[in-house]
């Protein structure tokens, strides 16, 4: 067991905020999940801190423990700084894509050791657990999502958002908003919402974006597949394969799946920027994109204006100024498809080439992408 001194969580209970300018924009009242704020600074820190803390209190020799993740980014982070309150090393591998901030901050936050190999993160995962666990009889395997453990962990978010509304409400949320990747965010919520008993009355909206949308092109064929590769900038939502236990849960609680693009996931970070200051990659940005320009109502038309709706902000260490500003300049153009959102912050911060794009009729017969199970 542990010693008296270990710790008994390694992540933070986070705000939940209602926000004005999304709310206004949604049309109805949006409140924020603000799990950017996590030590590792996404909602990994839940799971794979769970994960971490149960293997190491349940260790025969937890001293001798070292725990070894294979990650796209924020994986690795969350295992490194669980790891690290801990005492204890940790390895990451990282796939040979994976961008040189991510591999900075992996190394900053204290890893023993940092392994770049293969293509995609399966072939990174197959490298660590046949060449390195193999060597090591204290090793400790972290998988990024796919763990019971984990979804324990992720669960922990439900609760808080459970204990947090009905200190301000009294009520309920009438939908939860969560990014899917390897769908250990989802099989919490899912786990968490059903402990709540609002498995029924709650709906979640499951979100991914093209080129990295395995869940739901499982739920559209009825059985799990493999994508080829993971085309998407949202490189945090690359798996390419959904966990067996996220495709379950998906198809018998109350959840409708629905894929964006990156230009919409895109949008959803620098909107999220210039409204609430906040600053998240990609895979989180999706969360954020559908309460704009009407998509949570067209995705969920069951919402009215007195409905609360809470959108995970998931975080993510891979997102700089920089790169916001390469997104809006790319995808800038998406701007010309709104409704107005009048009254809305980013909306009057929109990119200039949204008025060109408008009066040129562009966006005439154009629709958003939405593919629901």
């Amino acid at each position: 067991m542990g010693s008296l001194s270990t710790p008994s969580k390694l992540w933070v209970e986070t705000p939940l905020v209602e926000s004005s300018a999304l709310s206004k924009a949604a049309g109805c009242r949006i409140f924020l999940k603000l799990e950017n704020l996590q030590p590792s600074g996404s909602f990994k820190s839940r799971g794979i801190g769970a994960l971490i803390l149960h293997s190491y209190n349940n260790h025969p020799t937890p001293h001798l423990v070292h725990f070894y993740c294979s990650s796209g980014g924020n994986a690795g982070l969350a295992c490194v700084t669980a790891a690290k309150a801990l005492g204890r090393p940790a390895t990451v591998v990282v796939p040979v894509s994976t961008k040189p901030l991510m591999i900075a901050k992996v190394r900053n936050a204290g890893a023993s050791e940092l392994i770049q190999v293969g293509k995609t993160w399966a072939e990174a995962d197959t490298y660590l657990r046949e060449e390195l666990l193999k060597k090591n009889e204290g090793g400790v395997y972290v998988p990024p999502f796919d763990h019971n453990e984990i979804w324990e962990g992720n669960s922990t978010l439900a609760q808080e958002v459970a204990d947090q509304m009905r200190g301000m409400e009294g009520e309920q949320p009438d939908a939860m908003v969560c990014s899917v990747g390897g769908g250990g965010l989802l099989c919490g919520v899912l786990l968490g919402l059903e402990r709540q008993h609002w498995s029924k009355s709650c709906k979640v909206l499951a979100l991914e974006t093209e080129g990295a949308d395995s869940l739901n092109k499982a739920l559209r064929k009825g059985q799990l597949i493999t994508l080829p590769g993971i085309t998407s900038i949202a490189t945090s939502l690359g798996a390419t394969r959904v966990a067996q236990k996220a495709f379950d849960l998906a198809q018998s609680h109350n959840v409708k799946s629905a894929v964006l693009s990156d230009a919409e996931a895109a949008m959803g970070c620098w909107r999220l920027a210039d409204d609430e200051r906040i600053m998240v990659e990609a895979a989180c940005g999706i969360n954020v994109a559908v309460c704009y320009d009407g998509r949570l109502k067209k995705l969920l038309p069951e919402l009215t204006p007195r409905s609360k709706v809470v959108i995970v902000i998931c975080g993510g260490s891979n997102i700089t100024l920089e790169t916001l500003m390469a997104y809006r300049t790319e995808y800038g153009w998406i701007e010309a498809k709104t409704t107005g959102d009048q009254g809305v912050p980013s909306t009057l911060s929109a990119p200039i080439a949204t008025n060109e794009y408008a009066s040129s009729g562009w966006m005439e017969g154009d629709e958003w992408c939405d593919q629901d199970e």
